[in-house]
């Protein structure tokens, strides 16, 4: 029978909501850059109470008591809801490079055995090394942590599973030679697929650094190891919207409206709007404190129609640079 890797549960209520603030706050302080791997490595952990690890392509991503986590990263369009992701399969460019390829004229399922042979070897070294460190009195867990996260910043999905060695008796494989026009050489990749589905789990690249590209499922939408954080323009009840802004720019807006009260805070907005002209925003900040914010979606709504911007934090600092003229 074919061993799939399961979903595990990987935030309690009480981190899943540090998660949030972390979250929101980071994308307040970054002003629409792209996000990176240490973005969400300084979120998980702290949200945890995990020691952050030096980032590195070499080694797994977390190690901490018991648990090895190894963090994979996508990004995903703006213009739809994460909602959209459930059910669906994806590949990711890179599971490992640090594999060698057979002689590309060699059969296809024995070069296929030899690589994921490889890759369960390395799975083997990661679980051993977690092991090293372990002084918890719990069994090793290692996995794999998927987080989609929207060009827009706006929302994230994360879920994490078992990192397992894939048995080659599992799977089958042919290759799969790609003509290209021009002046550019053709590619041959090795192709591997699941025996009871025949679904393509593995696309192993020879050309440009041999590397194993895995194909994973995200969860359905009842999963309840599936985590979506909404940061940007967040509804938490019909008709009002919670923003995340860094500290200077929420004590500026304090100083102005008086309190952080949503209907105040709305009706300012509502006000000046007329009058707003769109600005630049400032440069992001580099201390990453910050708070949230409620205002009714009406206000909400105005304010990134008359601010088109990166983020809730770029709108209320062109709003409040606006005000201070």
């Amino acid at each position: 029978m074919f061993r799939r890797a399961v979903t595990l549960p990987c935030f309690t209520d009480e981190e899943r909501e540090k998660v949030q603030k972390l979250l929101g706050i980071r994308v307040a302080h970054m002003m629409g850059r792209k996000f990176e791997e240490g973005d969400w490595s300084y979120v998980y952990c702290r949200a945890k109470g995990i020691p952050e690890n030096k980032w590195s392509n070499l080694n797994i991503d977390v190690t901490y008591k018991n648990l090895g986590i190894e963090h994979k990263m996508l990004c995903y369009r703006s213009d739809a809801q994460m909602s959209g992701l459930f059910g669906t399969t994806h590949m990711h460019p890179s599971a490992t490079r640090s594999i060698r390829i057979p002689l590309l004229d060699s059969d296809p399922n024995e070069a296929m055995r030899d690589v994921l042979n490889q890759y369960g070897d390395l799975i083997k070294a990661r679980r051993e090394k977690v092991g090293e460190q372990n002084k918890s009195g719990m069994p090793v867990d290692i996995r794999t942590g998927w987080l989609f996260w929207q060009e827009s910043l706006r929302q994230f999905l994360y879920f994490e599973e078992q990192m397992v060695e894939p048995n080659p008796d599992q799977y089958y494989a042919r290759w799969e030679e790609r003509q290209t026009g021009g002046t550019r050489k053709g590619s041959k990749n090795l192709w591997i697929f699941e025996k009871d589905s025949g679904r393509k789990r593995y696309s192993i690249t020879t050309s440009a650094g041999a590397k194993i590209q895995p194909y994973f499922d995200v969860p359905p939408s009842d999963d309840s190891n599936t985590y979506r954080f909404t940061v940007i323009g967040e509804q938490i009840i019909t008709g009002q919207i919670r923003v995340w802004l860094t500290s200077s720019t929420a004590k500026e807006l304090k100083r102005f409206v008086g309190s952080f009260d949503p209907e105040e805070v709305s009706e300012l907005i509502l006000n000046r709007v007329g009058k707003i002209k769109n600005i630049k925003g400032r440069n992001r900040v580099m201390e990453e404190k910050g708070e949230s914010v409620i205002l009714n979606e009406n206000a909400h709504l105005a304010l990134i129609e008359a601010f088109p911007g990166v983020s809730d934090e770029y709108c209320f600092r062109a709003l409040l640079e606006m005000l201070q003229e």
